[in-house]
């Protein structure tokens, strides 16, 4: 195979990975405000798909670094997952959605972390061709998002389940043309998992990753509700999520000019503060579409930016055997805890407070990981990745 070929097949799954993801970002929580549950059940609910990412892709991962093969991995979980969705044509109640909602995304979450790492091998951590790669996932985004939000203010958002049906069944599709996993031998395999996570700057780096997966709790759960009663039509709820992908093409295509000028902790620290910042916007400021459109820029720091050094991170600090392992400890405590109890504080924060308190407690997650950085992970040596 080709590097060209091989650079397709990995854009091609980044690309239908995302479109489904752009189906269920801006638009699942309407849906299932429009069944009629409360902030508590809606935070409860998204909150499982966090919570699914904190076990789950660490097993998958145990099993992909133990047999040596992730792309079956991915085959598998991915047509599972397709299956699993077709549940939600059927599930209305809170306890049927909590239980499709599940099983859907212990499957689901599977599939990222796994093809993070046979990229990153494939591509011996290069962050150039990674962001040429990437940024297919998140043009699919926008596409997803805008096209999307004007089907459904015509249909109704009660078709959206249908639709995440057909992105699953696409995403099940794309995961058989994936390239032949690759798994370079390195000096580090004999190093042990543990000892590699006991390390100051690991620990460092993944709680900065949790509270800044905390912090965008809020967002995940209720930034389209939060326009909605703001007076935005959901073709302009797709909007700002438009623009916000735009900003991290934008970032994902300068990264490793960023990565050769600044370094990884430096870059992960102006992400942090640059979340204070958009969280602060949203919440005290989400009438203002101007504003709005400022804070949406901003996600080309706090996931773009923070995204591609905490990889290059990870990248260096797992090697060989315990790559898979390594992204999926990213998901997991990232992504998965941090989502997870993000959503449940911020479900309960937008049923008893207000929705400027629930954003400004995603503001001061991001600060807290700011000081994180700045104490314990600001002077570690990282070397810069290639590009």
């Amino acid at each position: 195979m080709t590097q060209k070929q091989l650079h397709a097949r990995l854009a091609a799954f980044y690309f239908v990975y995302f479109l489904m993801l752009g189906g269920i970002a801006p638009y699942f929580s309407l849906y299932l405000k429009q069944l009629g549950f409360s902030g508590v059940q809606i935070g409860t609910l998204l909150a499982l798909m966090p919570l699914a990412r904190l076990l789950a892709p660490n097993a998958w991962a145990w099993v992909a670094d133990h047999q040596g093969k992730r792309r079956p991995l991915v085959r598998l979980t991915t047509a599972a997952a397709a299956v699993s969705c077709a549940g939600l044509l059927f599930a209305r109640t809170f306890g049927w959605l909590f239980l499709v909602i599940l099983v859907l995304n212990v499957f689901w979450c599977a599939a990222l972390p796994l093809v993070e790492a046979t990229t990153m091998a494939h591509l011996r951590g290069r962050l150039g061709d990674y962001g040429r790669i990437r940024v297919w996932g998140s043009l699919s985004f926008v596409l997803a998002v805008v096209v999307l939000g004007q089907i459904l203010d015509w249909t109704g958002i009660s078709w959206l389940p249908l639709m995440l049906l057909v992105l699953f069944t696409l995403n099940a599709l794309a995961a058989w043309i994936l390239p032949v996993d690759q798994t370079p031998p390195h000096h580090e395999d004999h190093v042990p998992l543990v000892q590699i996570v006991r390390r100051p700057e690991v620990v460092a780096l993944f709680s900065a990753c949790f509270l800044m997966a905390l912090a965008h709790g809020p967002y995940n759960t209720f930034f389209s509700i939060q326009l909605v009663d703001n007076g935005y039509s959901q073709g302009w709820v797709g909007w700002l999520w438009a623009v916000s992908v735009l900003a991290e093409v934008g970032v994902f295509l300068l990264i490793p000019r960023l990565m050769r000028r600044f370094s990884i902790p430096g870059i992960i620290g102006f992400s942090l503060g640059c979340a204070v910042v958009r969280f602060l916007l949203i919440g005290w400021a989400a009438h203002n579409a101007v504003l709005m459109v400022l804070a949406q820029s901003m996600h080309a720091a706090t996931f773009g930016a923070h995204h591609a050094a905490a990889l290059a991170a990870i990248h260096q600090f797992f090697r060989g055997r315990t790559q898979a392992r390594g992204q999926a400890l990213y998901t997991s405590i990232g992504f998965g805890a941090g989502g997870a109890l993000g959503g449940f504080v911020s479900g309960w924060l937008w049923e008893h407070t207000n929705p400027a308190l629930t954003f400004t407690f995603g503001a001061a997650a991001a600060f807290i990981a700011l000081l994180v950085v700045v104490a314990r992970l600001r002077t570690v040596a990282l070397t810069r990745a290639p590009a």
